[in-house]
Order: structure tokens, then sequence, then C-alpha cells
């Protein structure tokens, strides 16, 4: 239960970070947005590992490390910002809600978890909630979204991969210490490449409101997302963890509300409540049953 509510929570904090790269988008190029969260993350993740007794990536793991790091850390942040530059927040949110789906086909291709019944009813009570609650978003959208769709798909791919890869090695080591490891990696790749292309030169102009974005996106969407992810995946199957995606473009419609002042619908109330329901169907939740006193 408890590894089930934090990708609850990590997703639903995700939503926030669509908010939050959206508006750094007009300041800083996708690499560098993905570098100063990723960085700041690493720094606040790296003292509390040896406060709480977890191991370090063993010499064995190094390989399959480094590459889920390079693909969750170093691919799939870039693949995001920059969708986000084509594409609306909501049609962002919708396509990187594929996410459970493409976990579990991987799953079950790949002989990790089976695509159960239960599963299936559950992921398509999910996805229906979030087509009901952005279903009023996706009629405008700007020219070429399309595009923006197709590197969030992908990027939804890369995430889906690190999902169903990443748990042994999680369970190995510790959320904290593999989360602040992939983040150290993906930071040091994509900041070699900001420098190269003079993205972290755009930092300098950063003004108050940019700073606070930025800093947003490091403690919360950085340290807090990915241990609260990493967590999760070590303690309950990925194609569970995957499916609390769906959590996101219902977050990220509300504070897109909250923040742009955009109307809260009806259908994004009918939307969250499928949503939960697949979430709940899917992991095989039960409400405890109350015992009275015996006498």
């Amino acid at each position: 239960m408890s590894g089930v509510l934090a990708a609850i929570l990590s997703t639903a904090l995700g939503g926030t970070a669509i908010v939050a790269t959206r508006f750094l988008a007009g300041a800083a190029d996708p690499i560098t947005i993905a570098v100063l969260r990723f960085a700041g993350g690493a720094v606040l993740l790296l003292p509390l590992a040896p406060i709480k007794r977890e191991r370090w990536p063993g010499q064995r793991d190094w390989p399959a490390g480094i590459g889920l790091a390079l693909l969750f850390f170093g691919l799939f942040p870039v693949l995001f910002n920059a969708a986000l530059i084509y594409t609306t927040a909501a049609r962002g949110a919708l396509a990187l809600s594929t996410t459970p789906l493409i976990t579990m086909l991987v799953a079950a291709v790949l002989g990790i978890e089976p695509l159960t019944a239960r599963k299936s009813l559950g992921l398509a009570l999910a996805m229906g909630g979030v087509l009901i609650a952005l279903g009023a978003s996706l009629s405008g959208s700007p020219p070429g979204a399309w595009r923006g769709d197709a590197l969030m798909l992908a990027g939804a791919a890369c995430m889906a991969l690190y999902t169903v890869w990443s748990r042994p090695l999680i369970r190995r080591s510790g959320p904290i210490a593999f989360a602040a490891t992939g983040m150290i990696i993906g930071a040091a790749c994509l900041g070699a490449i900001s420098w190269a292309i003079g993205g972290i030169g755009a930092v300098a102009s950063f003004g108050r409101p940019q700073w606070g974005a930025a800093l947003y996106l490091a403690t919360v969407c950085g340290a807090g997302i990915y241990y609260l992810w990493s967590f999760a995946l070590g303690t309950v199957p990925p194609t569970i963890v995957a499916l609390t995606v769906t959590v996101n473009p219902i977050t990220a419609a509300i504070f897109g509300a909250l923040l742009l002042g955009e109307p809260i619908r009806l259908s994004l109330v009918v939307g969250l409540l499928g949503v939960a329901a697949g979430i709940w169907v899917a992991a095989g939740l039960r409400v405890p049953a109350l015992r009275g006193r015996q006498s």
C-alpha cells in the first residue's frame, strides 16, 4: 500500500512539473532545464543515502545502472521538455499517460509480469478517466502539436523501459542511492551538452520567477518525485507503479486551473474518479474490514 501511495504522490507532483517546465521553456532550452532539475535533485539526495544506510549500486550493476540513467535521466527529460515546446500541457500529459499501457506490454513480452484481466480493466478505467478529464482541453491545439505528441510518446517508452528494468537494481541498493546515482550521471552528460551549445549561459538572465521555478523543479520535481518513484519500484510491481502515471494529467489540469485561471469542469472531477478507480482495481486494493471489540 505504501508503494502505491508513493507512486501516486510522485506522479501527482509530476503534473506540477509540466506547469513549471512550460514556464521555463521560454527562458532556457530543454537540456539546460533538465540539468537544473537533476543536478539540484542530486545535491539534495546525496547526503540522505548514508543517513539511511543505503548501499550504492555494486560493480556488477554499473553497466545496467549507467544505461538506465542515460535512458531516464538523460534522454527522457530532453524528450519531455522538448515536447512541451510544441504541444499543450494537456496533450503532453495525455501522451505521457500511455506509459502504463507500454509498460504492461513490455513486461508481458519480456515475461517479467503477466498482463492479467484485472490490470487490463484498471488500465481501461484510468485511461478513460484521463480522456474524460482532458477532453475539453484537447480541442484547441497549436499548429504542429503532433510533433510534441510524438516526442512525448517516445518519452513514455523510455519511462516504461526504465520502470520494468530498474526494479531489481533498486532493491539491491536503495531508492535514494539509486535515484541520486542516476541523477548525477544524467546531469553530468546533459551538463556537458548544455555547456557545448551555450545553454548554460541562459541561466545568467534568469529573474526571480525563473529561479523560483528552477528551485521547485530541483527540490520537489527532482529529489522528491524520483525518490518516491524509486521507492515505489522497490516495493510494488512495475505495471502497478506505471499505472499511477494517469494521475499526472489530472494534477496538471488542476494546477493549470489554479495558476492559469482555467475553469475546473465537472469532467475533471469525473475523470479523477475514473483514474482512482482504475488504480484501485489494478492494484487489487481492498477496504480493510472493521472489527468489533470482542466482549
